[in-house]
């Protein structure tokens, strides 16, 4: 094994991080980017089709499918050069790439474990992309000259929607697909960009850590999200903060052509969005098996030990009693997100923070769906704006703004209920 074959966990996220910064400088006017109108596709049903070949072709496409998102990431911004010129290890690390264990030969396995594969040499990197072993990364490697040259690269959706088990070593382990990648700090990298102004690093430098703003592009109003699950979604019709688009194919589009810079359209009369990439059309043809993938993929069950079963129990009853949670988080599903969505002054989570515009305000609906609540343990922070760190902070939250008078002993009962969801 030679050490050009290193894995370096820490150039693992330098990748990641140079990705996302370019993606959202791009978004800021790309000319790639025309205006044009688009045919609607018809609504996908919120569940998940019973059929294993569907939902296998949507886990390829999940995991390995940039639709042609490369024509920018490699034909407009050159970043197969970027990469292969300067992937430091150490920054890497510090914006959260995942390697996929499973994606990696024995002999790079003993490499890592006795420490004879180099985590310093940028070939490290193409050699993990040669693999398609970095997580939600694809790239073309070609023998040029007799050394392996990374010639095109792109993202897909398991870049921000995929993480690992760590079963290995920090950031590299299993896949899980559908957890938020909530390590990624992309507006720390973005800021690092020589194209941007003083004023615009400092809004990406304002982002943190597990953010996102998915309209920056758009309305240059600066209001990160943070990255949320891609599990737990079967049978819920609005699977997006704001309840936009009538299924998880209209998000799909959204984000593959828009942010992911993928060949396709997408337009919103609602928003005043509309763009086409690229003359084909790539995202279209696979967006059933995306879905049918996505809702086949359940919320993670709460680890064991993990929460207090007594308290849980009293916490039940509060939730579906004096502290009213129930009215909004009903259903199987803990979500009346299929019949109804919510006026902003309804949310703990506004009005936002000081000086942050309303995100509801941003959307095509200008209103809130309730979150569903299935694997809630799992992912802090914790609503659309990140701005509740702690499930004790969600209920002390809903405690002050809606006046419901629990005390320290409910809420903390209360919380231990949301942990075993």
């Amino acid at each position: 094994m030679t050490q050009s074959m290193s894995i370096a966990p820490h150039r693992r996220r330098l990748l990641c991080a140079a990705f996302l910064a370019s993606l959202l400088v791009a978004g800021c006017g790309d000319d790639s980017r025309r205006a044009g109108p688009v045919t609607p596709e018809p609504p996908v049903s919120p569940q998940p089709p019973d059929d294993s070949e569907l939902i296998a072709q949507g886990q390829e496409v999940f995991r390995f499918d940039t639709f042609g998102d490369e024509t920018q990431w490699t034909d407009t911004l050159r970043m197969h050069e970027v990469i292969a010129a300067a992937v430091d290890p150490a920054t890497a690390l510090s914006v959260g790439l995942k390697v996929d264990a499973e994606a990696l030969p024995a002999e790079v396995v003993a490499g890592i474990q006795d420490g004879s594969i180099s985590l310093t040499s940028t070939d490290t990197t193409i050699a993990l992309l040669k693999l398609d072993a970095v997580v939600g990364v694809r790239g073309t490697v070609e023998n040029i000259n007799g050394k392996d040259t990374l010639t095109r690269v792109g993202i897909t959706c398991a870049l921000c929607h995929s993480t690992v088990d760590d079963s290995f070593a920090p950031g590299i382990g299993k896949r899980l697909d559908g957890w938020p990648n909530r390590d990624l700090n992309p507006g720390a990298i973005i800021a690092l960009s020589p194209a941007l102004t003083a004023e615009q690093k400092a809004v990406y430098n304002s982002w943190g850590p597990g953010k996102y703003d998915p309209r920056f592009n758009f309305d240059h109003l600066n209001g990160p999200q943070v990255i949320p699950p891609a599990y737990g979604l079967a049978g819920i019709h609005s699977v997006t903060s704001t309840g936009d688009g009538e299924d998880l194919a209209y998000w799909n589009r959204y984000v593959g052509v828009t942010q992911m810079g993928g060949h396709g359209s997408f337009t919103e009369p609602r928003t005043g969005v509309s763009v086409v990439n690229g003359n084909d059309d790539l995202i279209s043809a696979v967006l059933p098996a995306l879905q049918a993938y996505q809702l086949s993929i359940p919320a993670p069950p709460p680890p064991d030990g993990s929460f207090d079963v007594a308290a849980a129990a009293r916490g039940e009853a509060l939730f579906m009693g004096v502290a009213r949670c129930s009215t909004c988080h009903s259903g199987p599903e803990f979500t009346d997100a299929n019949t109804r969505l919510h006026s902003p002054d309804e949310v703990a989570s506004e009005p936002e923070p000081d000086g942050v515009p309303s995100y509801a305000s941003r959307s095509a609906t200008k209103m809130y769906r309730t979150a569903p609540l299935k694997g809630l343990w799992q992912h802090p922070p914790y609503f659309h704006n990140g701005t509740a760190a702690t499930l004790e902070d969600v209920v002390l939250a809903y405690n002050t703004k809606h006046a419901l008078g629990l005390g320290a002993d409910e809420m903390a009962d209360l919380v231990q209920y949301l942990k075993s969801l």
